[in-house]
């Protein structure tokens, strides 16, 4: 059964848009999930494509025309777009295989549109990308002001969350120390000053954090760094106030000045920014400034995913927290989901998400999630971004299939796990595709790589077993994780798709092949690793998550020694590193759940 919630929005707001864009005489609106900083979650205020679609996934974009309008997103989400939007006024398409400019394209009606676009919402990349894509075929890209500020009547407030310091003990390098590094870097392209459009980049160079959006413990701002003198900081007041910021060369201003800043200040100026999350306004307003562009990798980033000493130890120190967290919650679930179920009163999947929060509350460091829990069964999960709504939510049930995707925002770091349960054994027939998950989970995790790898090139290491058996899953494998940032951290993200951002010790990421039965299951094997250097000159990862993996759901017969060699080494880590923190009755479970796979077929 499916809990997601259909949610079918008023015809008016689409019309509301189609009446804006008349009187902007634009023939069609762009719409993307994203805010002015690419992020994606985003605050109630900026989420103008769930307001105007239904769909509340953290990517998608819409293309509106006045007959028709379409959804673009990933394979992540067609099955969830599907159940949310209203299919009279919506068609979806695939952001990938069929992306806008693409579905332009073959609308040969369509060669002489002017298409409108916010470009504080739209990335340099991406709007040149349009650009370039629209250019072949005739229609043209026209840039305007937010249509929501003027048709979302009761669009909620900006918000403005108190910001706090991150200290230095937990961060290993003061704001000066970080910024000598940054500014080094631009010397050597000339540049003289940098635009920066991610929260997350800020709050790392500024050493501070945030309390926006829930979950994502970053401020909402920008900045200009320029090669010498204060950097200025686009933030809302409020937010700042009584921050203690005295002695930081740091001057700051409304985010309403940012762009008139930065046509004052880039003026004659040889300007650098990222072209792949710097809004396309910024890139106008350089180049009308008379600025020299200079369009690179973003060095806070690359500078930023390369962990320090301090920072390494705190994702060890909350992996620990959450370890005794999780094995709390395993062994909660191993006692109620029979006993409630034979008791007609069976765990849903809202109170079972909930729960493993309720254990991290326990544990020392915990803030609050990293992200809002993927807590789905059966059907379910073939959604890989379910949430579950109450009221509405599926039972858990002997015989069934549960995968909880969560995570922790603690002091010291940012947690992320799937693990996937069994209750009653897995049948037999979904274990050949089980298996093979946890094969390239095992595959890529026992990988030793050259420094400087691209993620991408490892990615066929995750999914080699199921392309055997002619399956695939369309999500990525791994993304980077933030230190008490945004659990999906920029530059590395490992999958399909090209990134050229070479892997090196320090690097954080995670390891998460999955399947995915549409109306049948879902099933993830999810740890964070942390990059690591080889006497040997290469690299390896080395796995921060401490949480056992339910054996039950896989054909153990079909391992290779070393599988089960690396298997049983992890349980015994997990086993050593968490027993003496957990009561009596859960080091009882974790023994058993950790036990050496030779010694279960004795069972």
């Amino acid at each position: 059964m499916s809990s997601d919630k259909t949610v079918y929005l008023p015809a008016d707001r689409l019309g509301a848009l189609r009446l804006w864009m008349v009187d902007q005489k634009v023939d069609a609106y762009l719409v993307t999930s994203a805010d002015a900083h690419q992020s994606e979650d985003c605050p109630e205020h900026d989420r103008c494509l769930f307001w105007l679609s239904g769909f509340s996934g953290s990517l998608g974009r819409a293309l509106v025309l006045q007959q028709e309008a379409v959804l673009f997103v990933d394979g992540r989400y067609q099955v969830q777009a599907s159940k949310q939007i209203d299919p009279a006024l919506w068609h979806i398409a695939h952001l990938h295989q069929t992306p806008p400019e693409k579905w332009i394209a073959t609308q040969g009606e369509h060669s002489a549109l002017r298409i409108g676009y916010d470009p504080m919402l739209w990335s340099v990349d991406q709007a040149d990308a349009l650009r370039a894509s629209l250019k072949t075929c005739g229609p043209e890209l026209i840039p305007l002001d937010d249509p929501f500020s003027a048709i979302w009547v009761d669009r909620p407030a900006s918000p403005v969350g108190k910001v706090r310091a991150m200290p230095e003990r937990l961060s290993g390098l003061s704001f000066g120390e970080k910024l000598a590094q940054i500014r080094e870097e631009l010397h050597a392209d000339q540049i003289e000053l940098w635009v920066e459009s991610r929260p997350d980049e800020i709050a790392w160079l500024l050493n501070r954090r945030g309390s926006d959006v829930p979950m994502h413990p970053v401020p909402l701002s920008f900045a200009i760094i320029p090669s010498k003198g204060a950097v200025s900081w686009f933030i809302e007041p409020q937010k700042i106030a009584g921050d203690g910021m005295e002695g930081l060369d740091v001057k700051p201003f409304a985010p309403a000045e940012f762009l008139s800043r930065l046509s004052k200040e880039a003026e004659g100026k040889r300007v650098g920014f990222d072209p792949m999350f710097a809004p396309d306004a910024v890139k106008a307003s350089a180049e009308s400034a008379g600025a020299t562009l200079v369009p690179r990798s973003n060095p806070i980033m690359i500078r930023k995913a390369r962990k320090t000493e301090a920072e390494l130890k705190g994702y060890r120190d909350a992996h620990h927290a959450d370890g005794i967290a999780w094995v709390e919650y395993c062994h909660w679930l191993s006692v109620e989901v029979p006993k409630r179920a034979a008791a007609g009163n069976p765990v849903t999947e809202c109170e079972a998400g909930d729960k493993i929060n309720q254990f991290r509350q326990a544990v020392s460091g915990y803030l609050e999630p990293s992200f809002k829990p993927i807590s789905a069964v059966g059907p379910n999960a073939a959604m890989c971004h379910y949430n579950p709504t109450p009221g509405r939510d599926a039972p858990l049930l002997p015989g069934s299939l549960y995968l909880l995707d969560c995570g922790g925002q603690y002091e010291s770091g940012t947690t992320d796990a799937t693990r996937t349960f069994a209750f009653g054994g897995c049948p037999e027939a979904l274990k050949p595709a089980a298996t093979a998950v946890l094969r390239g989970f095992l595959s890529l995790s026992m990988a030793t790589f050259p420094e400087g790898t691209f993620p991408h090139q490892l990615d066929a290491l995750a999914r080699m077993h199921l392309w055997q058996l002619g399956l695939d899953y369309d999500h990525g494998t791994g993304h980077g994780v933030g230190h008490n940032l945004l659990v999906h951290e920029y530059p590395h993200r490992l999958g399909k798709l090209p990134n050229c951002f070479g892997l090196e010790p320090g690097n954080i990421m995670t390891i998460e092949p999955g399947y995915y039965l549409e109306d049948g299951f879902g099933l993830r094997v999810e740890n964070q690793v942390e990059v690591i250097a080889e006497e040997s000159g290469f690299c390896s990862f080395r796995p921060l998550t401490l949480v056992p993996i339910d054996l039950a759901l896989f054909s153990l017969d079909r391992l290779t020694q070393e599988e089960v060699i690396w298997l049983d080494a992890y349980h015994v880590r997990v086993r050593e590193a968490l027993m003496d923190g957990l009561s009596p009755q859960c080091r009882r479970w974790l023994d058993h759940a950790t036990k050496a796979i030779a010694a279960r077929g004795r069972e």
